[in-house]
């Protein structure tokens, strides 16, 4: 049946002029719906990390960036022996010219049985896999559920993961004993998602995304998407990151990309190169309008998200600065959002001589303009504190984003003393925050982050506070409450 033929049977009274009036503006509100459904708003209502520093939550997390610590420490022994790959020398044929990386403690230690898994598969397994298991269970409690009860339901899994540094040193061994039933599924990047759903049932989209270093916010912008097209009405999003092989690490030196001190020196004018990092984020992400309805505890909200390509740029690890640009207006217009704005932008930010000058410039030209100095952008990067997590960078970023909206302070950036004498900010109004702060005042506190792969994959998402309104209480008046204890 024709719209309107449906008006004329509901409504005979009307006149044919009425009828195709009311028709239209029916119809009119059927397209907002479906536009609302594809451009609305997404909630993140948990939050599971395992960062450096033993930031294993998301409080302890916020304590260290709050505090302005600095996790990088020496390359532990049972990573690989510095005496054999450390030189000074750059140049010095099989040798690293950096000592140092954002390490976690004791990658190797897993509560397999908790998960149900053999002590003889677990060997097996890499440890992004595990940590990936461990934050997405402890993603999934904070936004108040309990794990088991998600079985059969239509949640998704996007983790973005890059590396197999686990896999290069079974290589390495040729003991091919080790080689057995375990092995495949163990090292597999494709099963670090899928585990997480086999372990909790899950029934929605689970893939794993590699666009280098931005795969982490790839990720969670294709949790955003597929959640707006109703494949899944929970998601879990992230990435994961660890760092086992001097081989890596060797190569990153010889391309002149690590910075030899060991920091990143993101914006300053000593920056000379990242460090590598570790660690996990998982974000639990539903729609906002579902977020509400079903009384979730509403811990940031995503207004838009986007990504796109450096295409031919200067080289094929090189950054775009018009590529750059063009990702944060199309992320604005998604938003509905003026630059202005914007309040705060946690940058990709790697401390590289070449990508922060087209980063911050890029930012000032679409963000920074029209600024006075009571209101400047301010910019930072969670490296500073971290160094490169590189596949989980960007959930690294985004997260404490989040966290410091919640507290409403913006937590100090490191190892910045003077700005980078390459950066043009061309009378845009940007500003590196060195001290604890507070968040600027506004109707909503509104921030940017940004995530860039070498691949060329750049990736920008736009979060803003939690709304003022209280979602549906799930609270219970009773006499006696209940103290659970669990000993798994």
């Amino acid at each position: 049946m024709s719209a309107m033929s449906d008006i004329a049977s509901r409504f005979p009274h009307l006149s044919p002029l009425k009828q195709a009036l009311l028709a239209l503006q029916e119809m009119k509100v059927r397209l907002d719906e479906a536009e609302g459904m594809r451009t609305g708003p997404i909630a993140v209502v948990g939050i599971g990390c395992r960062f450096p520093g033993d930031a294993n939550s998301p409080d302890e997390f916020w304590q260290l960036l709050r505090e302005g610590r600095d996790a990088v420490v020496e390359t532990p022994e049972d990573r690989w022996n510095l005496a054999e790959f450390y030189s000074a020398n750059p140049d010095d044929p099989g040798r690293m010219a950096t000592r140092h990386g954002g390490f976690l403690r004791r990658v190797d230690l897993f509560d397999a049985e908790f998960f149900g898994i053999s002590p003889r598969e677990a060997e097996n397994i890499d440890p992004q896999q595990r940590l990936a298991l461990e934050a997405a269970w402890e993603a999934v409690e904070d936004a108040g559920y309990a794990p088991g009860g998600l079985s059969g339901s239509r949640t998704g899994v996007f983790l973005g993961i890059t590396g197999d540094e686990y896999a290069q040193r079974f290589w390495k061994a040729r003991d091919l004993s080790r080689f057995d039933i375990y092995f495949a599924s163990g090292i597999a990047r494709s099963i670090a998602a899928g585990r997480i759903s086999y372990v909790l049932g899950l029934n929605g989209p689970t893939l794993v995304v590699d666009t280098a270093c931005s795969s982490s916010l790839v990720a969670v912008h294709q949790a955003c998407q597929s959640l707006r097209l109703g494949e899944c009405r929970m998601a879990l999003a992230g990435g994961v990151n660890v760092v086992l092989s001097a081989e890596t690490t060797l190569a990153f030196s010889k391309a002149r990309m690590m910075a030899p001190d060991g920091r990143c020196k993101t914006f300053d004018a000593a920056a000379d190169g990242f460090v590598r990092g570790e660690g996990c984020g998982i974000l639990v992400l539903k729609r906002l309008s579902d977020a509400i309805a079903d009384g979730d505890p509403i811990r940031a909200v995503i207004s838009a998200s986007a990504i796109n390509q450096d295409g031919r740029s200067s080289g094929l690890t090189a950054p775009s600065g018009p590529a750059q640009q063009g990702l944060l207006r199309k992320v604005l217009a998604d938003a509905g959002m003026e630059g202005g704005e914007v309040q705060y932008v946690e940058a990709h930010g790697t401390g590289t001589a070449l990508g922060d000058p087209i980063e911050v410039q890029a930012l000032a030209a679409v963000l920074g303009k029209g600024r006075g100095a009571k209101q400047p952008l301010l910019i930072g990067s969670v490296k500073t504190n971290l160094g490169h997590l590189e596949s989980a960078a960007g959930v690294a970023g985004l997260i404490k984003t989040i966290l410091a909206m919640e507290h409403g302070e913006i937590p100090p950036h490191l190892h910045f003393h003077t700005l980078n004498p390459h950066i043009e900010l061309d009378g845009a109004w940007v500003e590196v925050p060195t001290s604890l702060r507070p968040w600027p005042e506004g109707k909503k506190r509104v921030a940017g982050v940004s995530s860039f792969g070498f691949s060329g994959t750049n990736a920008h998402v736009i979060v803003e506070s939690a709304p003022m309104e209280k979602a549906a209480e799930r609270t219970v008046e009773r006499p006696l409450h209940l103290f659970t204890l669990s000993g798994r």
